[in-house]
């Protein structure tokens, strides 16, 4: 987050991409948050099995929900970056069935799930675009379900820094080069059912084909349209476009 930037800035980019946000609703969004709260590279953001009274909103950094096995292996179902809510669908189910932890230092800040009620009551229009971002949250897990079991590791890696790449730009956190990342090999396994080692050699190759260059934290996209048809890339299910609400 920037210095002076209100931490409503990612989330209300992401939102004006899909619909226009009234003054008042910009009002409303700006002023809900409480303060904001550090948390280091590694710990835990959200408990599996906790029973909010508030949404997390991630103002900076980036995060992932996770799934684990009583054994320890864990999963990553979707990461997160700066504009997300990590847990909004906690209004509706209460329970968190899921942990999220921050892979990078992060920043977030909560609405109490009051306020937010009180919020997509008095501006219903808000509250349907809040519900776009839970529907989106789901499609995204779908995709990386989809992908998961159709593609194989070349593919599947290519569609993730595709989606990220996407997800990054909406909230000014990509250009036409590429964007930094924080993931380990080991993260980068997780979230695609791999072993280290297979990241290592599919990032290699993705790297001898002139399409990405992952380098001390930051990929460098050569070709962003040969990379989008290896990976078979379509953003349609992250709603990027402007379209009735």
């Amino acid at each position: 987050m920037n210095s002076g930037q209100n931490p409503t800035q990612g989330l209300i980019s992401k939102l004006e991409r899909r619909d226009r946000l009234s003054q008042d609703e910009r009002k409303v969004l700006e002023g809900a948050l409480d303060v904001p709260v550090f948390h280091p590279s590694g710990s835990v953001i959200v408990e599996a099995g906790a029973w909010p009274d508030a949404s997390s909103l991630l103002v900076s950094g980036l995060a992932a929900r996770v799934s684990g096995l009583l054994q320890g292996a864990r999963t990553v179902t979707q990461l997160s970056v700066a504009g997300d809510f990590l847990d909004l669908h906690s209004l509706v189910m209460k329970q968190i069935d899921h942990g999220v932890i921050a892979v990078s230092d992060c920043i977030t800040a909560t609405i109490p799930h009051g306020r937010l009620r009180d919020m997509t009551e008095s501006f219903p229009h808000l509250g349907r675009m809040l519900l776009l971002e839970v529907a989106v949250d789901g499609a995204i897990q779908r995709e990386w379900l989809h992908r998961l079991g159709r593609q194989d590791a070349l593919a599947r890696m290519a569609h993730l820094l595709c989606e990220l790449d996407a997800r990054l730009g909406i909230v000014g956190l990509s250009d036409e080069k590429g964007f930094s990342l924080t993931l380990t090999q080991a993260d980068f396994a997780d979230c695609l059912g791999l072993t280290a080692v297979h990241v290592n050699r599919t990032l290699k190759e993705l790297r001898r084909l002139g399409l990405v260059v992952w380098h001390d934290g930051r990929v460098v996209i050569e070709d962003r349209e040969r990379l989008h048809q290896l990976a078979e890339f379509d953003p349609t299910y992250l709603r990027l476009h402007s379209a009735p609400v």
